[in-house]
């Protein structure tokens, strides 16, 4: 086990990929305009908004907004560390192919599981919420509306990436648009005002006001974490970004900064405009909304709001799809699957693992939405503990001298956010620590009984020859 923290060399392709070598290299096709679009997107601010946030409220009340709050400020640190690692090692991997680089291979491969979980859960979950917000004009099962919707951006993910830049930068416009209608109208009709942020209150079962607990803030963290945690895309798609050394660290930063703001806006307007204690913990944003204007407004913005639930499951898509791609150029499986997973269709895109995405994530839309709620906050934040333990590594040898986006206050950054996270982690429900640690139990014997032995030709990390040098000042 002693590789467990031994960096790992990056290696050249899989051999046993039947595609010739050029063919395994993604093209790159978008500058930092694009690839924050595309980021933004998969942090779908708009369809967080909508349909996780409300759960928040349902928990956490007008200390909401707090918890985003500080959950953002974590996100900081974190993008600090997908920022160095992420020009260190710009790897359509992510953060698998980072932390293998820098902590070892064991740790890089419960790293890939933990991403796994996590890309391929978030979807059905964002996803569900389309029949909510589709409701005015149409009356459809959320199962069955999700799997749709998973079934048409898995179709979308099959194009060209530069097609989908422009697709997902139209629906993009049209989700912040909704979510500045929601802002303009709460802050117009607030009935509480800034003091209402730290009262920490929720509606009680009985129509009062009970208190919300600094523990139950810190539990919530999992999932405000979760909220902004699109902003790693970047990082996923520095293979296909012009110039990584410099636009990964640029796209990651203004991604969280520009997602922060169209969430965290909204949630302080919902929290003001809201007409009474009760109305905010049942996080019906949409009926608000009509509160405040009119039906006609109100389906306007749930309309949007749909359109960007399309649009983050369009961007997901195409986030997951690399991550199994990388996997399988990486020799993460037994070679027919390495075979499969790497094959480039005619518009470039990894086109079996653009399907072993997205049918299942159809399916996983008839999964408990509290046990995926659970484990995505679990996922989100021991993979986020793993990223700064690699950051904490990063300077060791040869990265100590490398040409990279280097992060201000290091080693301080990452050390502090591993306590943090670790101390967020053990305040999660017994039940999702369980099952998600059981997946990682059953990654980690796959590790030891196929990966490990076979170590000169499985789980090899590759880095595309063309970034290894720096691509400009």
């Amino acid at each position: 086990m002693t590789d467990t923290l031994r960096p790992v060399e990056t290696a050249a392709a899989p051999p046993d990929v039947p595609a010739p070598p050029e063919s395994r290299t993604l093209k790159r096709s978008i500058g930092v305009v694009g690839g924050t679009l595309l980021t933004l997107s998969c942090v779908t601010p708009a369809s967080t908004l909508f349909v996780v946030v409300p759960d928040l409220f349902g928990s956490l009340g007008t200390a909401t907004a707090l918890t985003i709050a500080i959950g953002s400020v974590l996100c900081v640190a974190v993008a600090f560390c997908y920022s160095e690692l992420g020009t260190l090692v710009p790897s359509a991997g992510g953060e698998y192919a980072m932390v293998s680089t820098m902590a070892g291979r064991l740790a890089g491969w419960l790293v890939f599981v933990l991403s796994l979980l996590v890309v391929m859960i978030v979807p059905p979950v964002i996803a569900m919420g389309t029949a909510d917000y589709l409701e005015p004009v149409l009356h459809l099962d959320p199962s069955l509306a999700g799997a749709g919707v998973m079934l048409l951006a898995t179709l979308a993910g099959l194009l060209d990436l530069r097609a989908n830049a422009w697709i997902t930068g139209v629906f993009l416009v049209l989700e912040v648009i909704a979510a500045a209608v929601v802002a303009v109208l709460g802050f117009a009709h607030a009935e509480r005002g800034p003091g209402s942020l730290v009262s920490m209150e929720v509606g009680g079962a009985n129509g009062g006001a009970d208190p919300v607990t600094a523990m139950l803030v810190v539990s919530g963290l999992a999932i405000a974490l979760f909220i902004t945690q699109g902003f790693s895309t970047a990082v996923y798609l520095s293979e296909e970004l012009e110039n990584p050394r410099r636009n990964v660290a640029r796209t990651v930063l203004a991604t969280l900064a520009i997602s922060t703001v169209i969430i965290l806006v909204p949630v302080v307007a919902i929290t003001f405009g809201a007409s009474d204690l009760t109305e905010l913990t049942g996080g019906d944003i949409g009926a608000m909304v009509t509160a405040w204007s009119n039906s006609a407004v109100g389906t306007f913005v749930s309309l949007c709001v749909a359109l960007a639930i399309i649009n983050a499951g369009i961007v997901m898509v195409i986030q997951n799809s690399r991550v199994l791609f990388a996997s399988a150029r990486d020799k993460a499986w037994p070679a027919p699957v390495n075979g499969l997973f790497a094959r480039l269709g005619r518009f470039g895109s990894p086109w079996v693992a653009t399907l072993a995405v997205g049918v299942p994530g159809a399916a996983l839309c008839y999964v408990n939405l509290d046990t995926l709620y659970g484990v995505t906050g679990v996922s989100v934040t021991a993979m986020y503990l793993l990223v700064a333990v690699a950051a904490l590594l990063s300077r060791r040898g040869a990265h100590r001298h490398a040409h990279a986006w280097r992060m201000p206050l290091w080693p301080v950054v990452p050390a502090v956010l591993i306590v943090v996270l670790a101390y967020v982690l053990t305040q999660q429900e017994t039940s999702h620590l369980l099952l998600t640690g059981s997946i990682a139990a059953v990654a980690t014997l796959y590790w030891a009984l196929y990966l490990r032995p076979r170590r000169d030709t499985r789980w090899l990390v590759t880095v595309p020859q063309d970034v290894r040098e720096p691509a400009g000042p």
